[in-house]
């Protein structure tokens, strides 16, 4: 009879842990901690920024096993603490059949915007090239049971080259660098510009921002927003962060994609913004700067999902565009 009644009140606790990691509206998921998988199994801040001499205050190579660091300026910039030289020089090939190469840069200081862009992502979430330190290669969300019941049970990966299809397979990764360009989706298509280069607040900082002439794109911003495609700025309080996207010219179709124009490293689960009716903090997943919720209660047809309104800042035109960009301007969206 005890050993019933203390399988029973272990079943109540961990079922009560259970519901303490749903997310509190508005806000995020109830008493985890906002860096979630980026926690490094305790580590902390030190698993990414080793405060004296990189690598080799941090474990050394991970892919030797702590062996010796290849990567001479290894801490040089961002006191970043993964070895980044065996991916130096490398060229990879990123979806659709590999047509979207990246070639990261020599050293760290040789590209600032690809290597904290795109390289210090793959030290650690590359796993074929790059080996980093203390990755499962399996979505934290889904490890800890933080995802939605109908969201699937098989692994997510977290490696990029090693995720379970051939070693070094980057094809069915989204696109990065020069060539993962907002001109090749339709966010700037011929003479109708969705985006425009222009200047922010009051320094003469280019970014890219909404042409005021095209209402369906201002549209789907009073819907939804657009973090990762504007910059933030006083002129348009409805823009996203610093620098979402790279602006190697003054088209803003060469505007192209980094990890980080999606992704941020310092918060898993939630996303605080101000973008025109989008005030307050918002769940998210997956590290992605924007609200992203695949468990919004999507009810009626009359509101998308925040999941889906993710994508379509940037494929916001074509088959498989917003609904702005269809003419049905009454959908809004459900966080």
């Amino acid at each position: 009879m005890r050993k019933t009644l203390f399988i029973a009140l272990c079943i109540l606790v961990f079922a009560s842990l259970a519901m303490a990691q749903t997310y509190t509206s508005g806000t995020g998921i109830s008493g985890v901690d906002k860096l979630g998988a980026h926690q490094n199994g305790g580590r902390g801040c030190v698993g990414c920024h080793a405060p004296h001499s990189g690598a080799r205050g941090n474990g050394g190579n991970a892919a030797t096993g702590g062996g010796p660091v290849t990567d001479p300026n290894t801490g040089d910039y961002a006191l970043w603490g993964e070895d980044l030289g065996p991916l130096y020089n490398q060229t990879l090939g990123f979806g659709d059949d590999g047509s979207f190469a990246i070639t990261l840069p020599a050293d760290s200081e040789a590209n600032e915007t690809i290597t904290t862009g795109v390289m210090m992502c793959l030290s650690c979430h590359d796993g074929n090239i790059a080996k980093g330190a203390m990755m499962t290669n399996r979505s934290w969300e889904q490890s800890t049971g933080l995802l939605p019941a109908s969201y699937g049970q098989n692994p997510i990966p977290t490696l990029l080259g090693a995720d379970g299809t051939a070693a070094g397979n980057y094809k069915n990764d989204h696109p990065v660098g020069p060539l993962a360009t907002i001109g090749r989706v339709g966010l700037v298509s011929g003479s109708t510009n969705r985006v425009v280069m222009g200047t922010c607040g009051t320094s003469a900082t280019p970014c890219i921002q909404p042409n005021p002439a095209d209402s369906a794109y201002i549209a789907f911003v009073n819907h939804y927003g657009s973090f990762n495609v504007t910059m933030k700025s006083t002129a348009y309080p409805a823009g996203g962060r610093a620098n979402p996207l790279v602006l190697p010219t003054s088209n803003p179709a060469d505007a192209y994609v980094v990890c980080t124009t999606c992704h941020t490293p310092h918060s898993m689960y939630t996303f605080s913004g101000t973008a025109a009716t989008v005030n307050g903090t918002y769940p998210t997943y997956f590290f992605l700067a924007a609200p992203y919720n695949p468990g919004a209660p999507v009810t009626n047809p009359t509101t998308a999902s925040s999941a889906t309104q993710f994508c379509r800042q940037c494929h916001f035109s074509g088959a498989g565009g917003s609904n702005e960009a269809s003419g049905i301007l009454n959908v809004t969206t459900q966080f």
